[in-house]
Parts: structure tokens; C-alpha cells; sequence
């Protein structure tokens, strides 16, 4: 899996400092691991933390996207799990994310709950279609519409889309050009019985984001509501 190394920042809560804790707040073992691998998920943790971790693990998703735990940050909230993603076609991924799922009993004043959800989500794209000025919106509004889509309640969203290209010179010459794009975001969900927020919808909209970037057909036969990425660069070797 290309797991989705980057750092997650929107700038919004939960600063890390220069030495590599900068905030993905703002933003190997298996899906079904242990806590340990994707953060402090233990027997210690809180109960409605545990209840959301054991969510993720059980939840159900598309066969085309490959999800295991990571580890999560530490210096974020006092209970953390992350896990990475990738749409898969045979070898080659199409996309790749993180979503880390942050937990702070005391209530967070920028969150404006007890949970936070963080992803990062990337995919190649045509460099024509990178340089359409409306993209960055209609990203974010991939990202929104996912959540909508799934009829959940969420506050406090914040997040940046970023494109980025690479043209190479020299000994490189031959490569042809390459454009990325990069949602980074997060948000808080809604607390439901026990305090418990429904992360395995959550997730699987997050994986619904993933599928869209990655240009995958809707899972849901004629869902009219979303449009699938255009003009993408082809998958990229795993």
C-alpha cells in the first residue's frame, strides 16, 4: 500500500511544533488489529473511544480499497487511532489517504466536542485538469457531499485543497510531467447514545471521498450525486 506520508495540517487546533508534531488535527498491522498499531485504542481508553475504534475495525467497505491501521500521532489528544488507505486496481494504486480519529474527554474549545476527525487524501491527476481553476472547490465539495450523502452531522469543518506539479529537466527529461492533488481536513461528529459518534459511517464516507478521487464508479448503481474525477493519470506503481 502507498500509505499517505505526509503531514496533515489545515490549521485549525491542535498545533504541533517544527519538530514534526505540526497539527494533523487539522487534518503497519491490519484493519482488524490490534489498538496498539493505529494508536492508544487499548483496554484503557475510555469507553465511547473504544466503542468508536471497534466501529472502524467492523466496518464494512468496498473490495477496491485496501485499509489497515498506522500509527497514530501522539501529542494530538490524549486518545488517538489513524488508518491508511489505498484504492486498489490489481498491483497499482489510484489513490491513497489517512484518516486519524482523535479523542479528548475534556471537550476541545476548537472542535467543539470530544472527537476529531483528521484525513489527508491524494490522487495523480492530468495536468490539464489540475489546472482548472474550479477544482479546489469541487474537491472540497467532494468531501462535504461524501458526508451528506450518508445523512451525517458533522460541525467545525476546516481543511485546504492543494495542487501541486513536478516537470522534469535533465537526466529526468524523459518523465513525463506530474500533477497531485492533496485534500487535507478535518471535522467533528456528532455524539450519539453514550457519546459515541458513528464512525464506521464516517469511514465509509471517507472511503466514498477516496473512490471519487481515485475516478472509481459510485458504489451505489445510478447515485446521481457524485461525479467521479476526470482525466486522471493512470495508476501508479505500488
Amino acid at each position: 500500500m502507498a500509505a499517505a506520508q505526509g503531514r496533515l495540517s489545515d490549521g485549525a487546533g491542535g498545533m504541533d511544533d517544527a519538530k514534526g508534531t505540526e497539527e494533523e488535527a487539522r487534518h503497519k498491522g491490519s484493519h482488524h488489529g490490534s489498538g496498539g498499531n493505529g494508536g492508544n485504542g487499548g483496554s484503557t481508553a475510555p469507553p465511547a473511544f473504544a466503542a468508536a475504534v471497534e466501529a472502524l475495525r467492523a466496518a464494512r467497505l468496498r473490495p477496491q480499497i485496501e485499509v489497515e491501521a498506522t500509527r497514530a500521532p501522539q501529542r494530538l489528544a490524549p486518545h488517538a487511532y489513524a488508518l491508511e488507505a489505498a484504492v486498489v486496481d490489481g498491483d497499482e494504486d489510484l489513490a491513497d489517504g489517512r484518516l486519524v480519529l482523535l479523542h479528548d474527554p475534556a471537550g476541545h474549545d476548537a472542535w467543539h466536542g470530544t472527537f476529531r476527525l483528521v484525513t489527508l487524501v491524494r490522487a495523480e491527476l492530468e495536468p490539464e485538469m489540475a489546472a482548472d481553476p474550479l477544482l479546489p472547490d469541487v474537491c472540497w465539495s467532494w468531501l462535504t457531499g461524501a458526508l451528506q450523502a450518508r445523512g451525517l452531522t458533522y460541525g467545525e469543518p476546516s481543511g485546504t485543497v492543494t495542487r501541486a506539479s513536478s516537470h522534469y529537466f535533465g537526466g529526468l527529461s524523459a518523465r513525463p510531467s506530474a500533477s497531485q492533488i492533496e485534500i487535507r481536513a478535518s471535522w467533528t461528529p456528532r455524539e450519539g447514545l453514550g457519546g459515541v459518534p458513528d464512525t464506521a459511517a464516517h469511514l465509509s464516507s471517507w472511503c466514498d471521498l477516496l473512490a471519487q478521487v481515485a475516478g472509481l464508479p459510485p458504489a451505489a448503481a445510478g447515485d446521481a450525486s457524485v461525479v467521479t474525477l476526470p482525466q486522471r493519470r493512470g495508476p501508479q506503481s505500488r
